[in-house]
């Protein structure tokens, strides 16, 4: 009878939201405690202290050129979704997400909230977060597809570990649709969000744009993450540097992490250990790269503070100048 009685309530403390808030923070904090342990301070030390001024210059300049590209793909989906909005608005608001997104857990708060001061604007909740939803997953594919197709290109290089994890995640990502699509309510919500991807993003134009502005966000991350890896003295053959970048990036986006720590660390760890360097090196050089990203966002914090003392924050495109029509 106890136990008929405790599994419900374990039950309900899982499904809880409180309990799904904090989950993915833990899960970034044991990470990083484990790649910790496992590799030691000095590690992260070296990334921290390795950032100069031309590194932080650099860095500045590309993720500006990344953020512009980032708000030109979203803007082009917003626009067919029916959520129109300015191009310097969507700088100004993708800013200040990146930098919610640097400093908060789960590295996912900065793009609901993109969502949420887009819709309030635009008079259009549903359509601003599916716009900002299509443009996290149009990006979230480029880089899958480009990891994909670079470690493949370089295998040697890797070894088949790195193709076989990949391979799995494939494979977990493809039964996750299998089990929503068995369900006839999993059916009904692929179907109609399907229905809005190809709204968002089905024209040829639209595609050519989106894939242009997202290679462009590849090449800058991918070039920062060289900037960070020889700023800590690390050098690479160009193929593997750009695998290596990829596999960081993909560590980057997986919502468990704490202002973007954890999971990029023990990815990039994990990955330098398999072609033939220390995991601390790894270690150091996505701290770099962690820090450089910080600094390169801060115009992001920026634009928090104009809206904050404006009063209007909570209105996104309109304490910018407001948003406007194609």
């Amino acid at each position: 009878m106890a136990a008929m009685t405790w599994f419900p309530q374990t039950a309900a403390v899982v499904r809880s939201r409180r309990v799904r808030v904090w989950a993915r923070p833990i899960a970034g904090a044991a990470i990083l405690a484990a790649v910790v342990w496992r590799v030691g301070g000095e590690a992260f030390a070296r990334g921290l202290l390795s950032i100069d001024v031309s590194s932080a210059a650099a860095a500045a300049g590309l993720i500006a050129a990344a953020t512009a590209a980032s708000a030109w793909r979203w803007r082009v989906i917003a626009q067919r979704l029916g959520a129109h909005i300015s191009l310097p608005s969507a700088i100004a608001l993708y800013y200040r997400s990146q930098f919610l997104n640097a400093v908060l857990p789960g590295g996912v708060l900065g793009d609901v909230h993109r969502a949420v001061a887009h819709g309030i604007d635009a008079d259009s909740l549903a359509q601003a977060a599916r716009a900002v939803a299509i443009e996290r997953l149009a990006g979230q594919v480029a880089l899958a597809a480009a990891t994909a197709a670079v470690v493949i290109w370089t295998a040697p290089a890797f070894g088949p570990t790195v193709l076989v994890v990949m391979a799995i995640a494939a494979v977990v990502v493809a039964l996750i649709v299998g089990a929503m699509s068995v369900v006839r309510r999993g059916r009904r919500i692929i179907r109609r969000e399907w229905a809005q991807l190809r709204k968002g993003v089905g024209s040829g134009g639209a595609l050519t744009q989106i894939a242009v502005s997202s290679t462009t966000v590849l090449a800058c991350h991918v070039a920062l993450f060289a900037v960070a890896a020889s700023a800590v003295g690390i050098r690479l053959p160009f193929p593997q540097l750009i695998g290596i970048s990829l596999v960081a990036l993909l560590g980057a986006a997986i919502p468990t992490n704490i202002a973007g720590w954890g999971p990029r660390e023990g990815v990039v760890g994990w990955v330098f250990h398999t072609v033939g360097l220390t995991a601390a090196a790894g270690v150091a050089a996505s701290t770099a790269f962690g820090l450089l990203v910080l600094i390169a966002v801060v115009p992001g914090a920026f634009v928090l503070l104009v809206g904050a003392v404006r009063g209007r924050h909570a209105h996104g495109p309109a304490s910018y100048g407001g948003a406007q029509g194609p």
